[in-house]
């Protein structure tokens, strides 16, 4: 569907993303174009659009979670990418595929579909990256809203008895704790870990671990984040906790505690790894692995003990969580 002279080297964070002062300023998302009804909307169609995703990115992460947990398997199909070597970064890759390519879009590189989309796109091809299966364009990468539109505007193909994840009556409140949620968690790991300023460092980490207090504050009495059922909000927070002491501890500077710390926060995302949308769509292990230099005295963690650590296991550890809910049979609230 395009030339090769759309594959494009990935541009660093480091390097585009970095203000003056050394924080970290994550580029705007480029394809915001809503989904809906209505002129200037995209289209809401069974089978036109694909989702683009990668094990190892939280923001892709919680878009295939929540495209399982509604059942809208057959309304969008799905692949993934990953990175493969080569002398230079040419960003995601359908590496999981027959030579390199997506069996339906017919590409080696997501940076072909995003010049499909936008030819004088500079930015990083990012996912999730939704795109329209008639023209080969990326059409959304609005990780900010887009399981909202899976919420919404795609109800009409959910499965029956599909899960209330964005209620009117909490939307409000939802999307203040996303925002949120955002800035000071799942973000903020990110503004740590590209800061290259100890003043950006040092910010980034407080207000990362003031917000994880308040988290295990409020998940003292309320076995999810808004009470008795899995929200959005808990998809947007538990992949960012799946990711924390299998792979973001690694550049996170001195730790002041794992998320295994955390009692109520530790317990909470076992509970949700019980649910079989999460924990497909969460791969631990590779999380986990490591390629570090194995030719050096010190070797980093991972690639020490990563064949040795039993993910499965820990994560899949009971806990009380239930006696928390009103309701403790049942995580989800259906759609009225």
């Amino acid at each position: 569907m395009t030339s090769k002279a759309n594959i494009r080297v990935r541009p660093k964070e480091t390097e585009q993303e970095i203000d003056e002062k050394g924080y970290f300023v994550r580029q705007k998302n480029h394809f915001t174009v809503p989904f809906g009804d209505g002129e200037g909307k995209l289209p809401v169609e069974a089978g036109r659009y694909r989702l683009i995703w990668a094990k190892g990115c939280h923001w892709s992460n919680r878009a295939s979670i929540v495209r399982e947990l509604l059942g809208l398997e057959d309304a969008i199909s799905i692949n993934l990418v990953g990175r493969g070597k080569h002398e230079q970064n040419l960003g995601w890759e359908f590496v999981y595929n027959e030579n390199q390519t997506d069996p339906v879009l017919g590409v080696q590189f997501l940076s072909e579909l995003y010049a499909n989309g936008d030819p004088d796109y500079k930015g990083r091809p990012t996912v999730p990256a939704v795109v329209d299966v008639t023209t080969g364009k990326v059409v959304n990468n609005d990780y900010v809203w887009l399981t909202n539109y899976l919420e919404h505007e795609f109800a009409p193909f959910h499965q029956a008895g599909a899960p209330d994840l964005y209620p009117s009556e909490l939307r409000t409140e939802i999307d203040r704790y996303n925002d949120f949620l955002f800035d000071n968690v799942n973000n903020g790991v990110y503004k740590a870990m590209f800061a290259q300023s100890i003043e950006a460092y040092n910010d980034a980490f407080d207000h990362l671990y003031r917000a994880l207090d308040s988290i295990e504050e409020r998940l003292a009495d309320s076995r999810f984040l808004f009470g008795d059922y899995v929200t959005d909000s808990d998809v947007r927070l538990f992949v960012t906790l799946a990711r924390f002491d299998t792979y973001y501890f690694k550049n996170m500077g001195p730790l002041r505690n794992r998320i295994v710390d955390f009692n109520n926060i530790w317990g909470y995302a076992r509970d949700l790894y019980e649910i079989p949308a999460f924990k497909n769509n969460t791969y631990l292990r590779d999380l986990a692995k490591s390629n570090g230099d194995t030719s050096t005295i010190f070797i980093d963690y991972n690639t020490r003990f990563w064949a040795q650590i039993d993910y499965e296991g820990l994560w899949s550890a009971p806990h009380n969580r239930q006696e928390k809910s009103a309701d403790p049979e049942h995580k989800f609230q259906t759609r009225q």
